[in-house]
């Protein structure tokens, strides 16, 4: 029987005495992308929300599924200045030891959930417009959501009384739906009108408990509406929604908000002004026909009018200036956290508590001038960063920041407006970043060289 030899346990002579080389290194697998369905179930199913009473109560759950799927996702981008709304954060919960009764506690909870919900909202639209091509697709949700405010305010105009019990209102125990603050959210109503008004006016307020709110919102989506038919050049949610900027004038103009037309105007004015430094035919011509529609509307629908009859028949400009001077005179003895929350005195005549009536005054009360400065830096920073948009849709986005200072001292934010304020501003921030990305990449035109002269 021939023997076997066993296998050689050492290279034979004169092999290569040198280890084998490791292997190449793995690259790292790049993380996956978030879905757009999360936002898309949040903004755009949000008159299913509002028939559900749960629009406000339910807004910060929505806010923590887009923060369930940062988190799985992980190495997340953060946004420019998001230190400063971080900072505004922890000084906002520091002021919750100045409230004086533990039934602050449920309102104070909601206000620090919107703001946290905001900020989560921007990172999650920042991250996914970083690493989507089409940004008109991560626009769609924020389209949605104006179609269903537009559909809302028609629903107030032609039903001005319509007012709902929801289930989200059934389930709350009795105590707590029966406060009047929680009542306004759950119990929800198509339109709001003044008691105290001698002529009392219907105006169109769903999904919002609050007219003001309804302004607000449409002031700062509008803008976006506009970009997406400029990133998106075909396509049937385009025609719909050139189709629905005309049909919302009726309700915007029913609201009867003037700081929705001056924000919007200062926004328009400010577009109109770079258009022209720029030489932007496309976007000049877009503020235009705007300005044209809301013209021919105005012909239509006596806004001026109807805005001067309320003024005199009712005492808001004196309410407001009487809890803006109450706010002034005790935010001395607490500057650096002020009170923690609103709150109600018998020295003004307004019904409404001290510290509302405008977010200025509610963060300056409620959480001291730091806190203010925070609040109004984030937003300043947003705007200087976005005017070096070069797109018109980019032109466009970047209004949107300078219609929210102009609204901050008289519409309060502490809703889920600021969640849209936050989506608005942060896709605007990345596509500036892309565009500039994008001219530094671009490479540069030859030099010319002048001609010899001839000898």
């Amino acid at each position: 029987m021939p023997a076997t030899r066993a296998p050689a346990t050492s290279d034979p002579a004169g092999g290569d005495p040198r280890p084998a080389a490791p292997p190449p290194p793995v690259p790292p697998q790049p993380p996956p992308l978030l879905p757009l369905w999360p936002l898309a179930v949040m903004f755009g199913l949000v008159p299913l929300w509002w028939l559900a009473g749960a629009f406000y109560l339910g807004w910060s759950l929505l806010g923590a599924l887009l923060f369930a799927w940062l988190v799985v996702r992980g190495r997340v981008p953060l946004p420019p200045a998001t230190g400063l709304w971080l900072l505004f954060l922890a000084l906002v919960v520091l002021s919750a030891t100045r409230l004086t009764a533990p039934g602050s506690l449920p309102a104070f909870g909601l206000r620090l959930g919107f703001y946290l919900t905001a900020l989560v909202v921007g990172v999650y639209v920042y991250t996914l417009a970083r690493e989507r091509a089409d940004l008109a697709a991560v626009l769609v949700p924020l389209c949605a959501f104006w179609l269903g405010l537009v559909a809302l305010g028609w629903l107030g105009v032609l039903a001005p009384r319509l007012a709902l019990t929801t289930p989200t209102e059934l389930l709350l125990p009795a105590g707590v739906a029966g406060d009047s603050y929680v009542q306004d959210l759950v119990h929800v109503a198509a339109t709001e009108y003044s008691q105290r008004s001698l002529d009392p006016i219907f105006r169109p307020a769903a999904p919002f408990p609050y007219t003001n709110n309804y302004g607000s919102a449409y002031a700062m989506t509008l803008p976006c509406v506009v970009a997406f038919t400029m990133l998106r050049g075909r396509g049937a949610l385009r025609w719909v929604l050139l189709a629905s900027l005309p049909l919302s004038l009726a309700p915007a103009f029913l609201t009867l908000n003037r700081v929705m037309f001056v924000s919007l105007g200062a926004g328009l004015a400010v577009l109109g002004v770079r258009a022209a430094l720029r030489g932007n035919v496309r976007v000049g011509a877009s503020v235009v026909g705007v300005l044209v529609i809301g013209g021919l509307a105005a012909l239509f629908i006596p806004v001026a009018e109807l805005i001067g009859d309320r003024v005199e028949s009712s005492d808001t400009n004196a309410d407001r200036f009487s809890l803006y001077a109450e706010v002034l005179r005790r935010i001395g003895d607490s500057p650096w956290l002020g009170y923690g929350a609103p709150v109600n005195l018998d020295t003004v005549t307004a019904q409404v508590p001290v510290g509302t009536q405008g977010q200025l005054w509610m963060v300056l009360f409620s959480h001291g001038v730091p806190a203010l400065v925070c609040f109004l830096a984030w937003f300043v920073a947003a705007a200087v960063r976005c005017r070096r948009a070069g797109s018109a849709a980019g032109q466009w986005l970047a209004v949107v920041p300078v219609v929210c200072l102009v609204q901050i001292p008289f519409y309060g934010m502490a809703s889920p407006t600021l969640s849209i304020a936050f989506f608005a501003i942060a896709l605007a921030v990345a596509l500036t970043e892309r565009e500039a990305a994008a001219g530094r990449a671009r490479p540069a035109p030859p030099a010319r060289h002048p001609e010899a002269a001839p000898a």
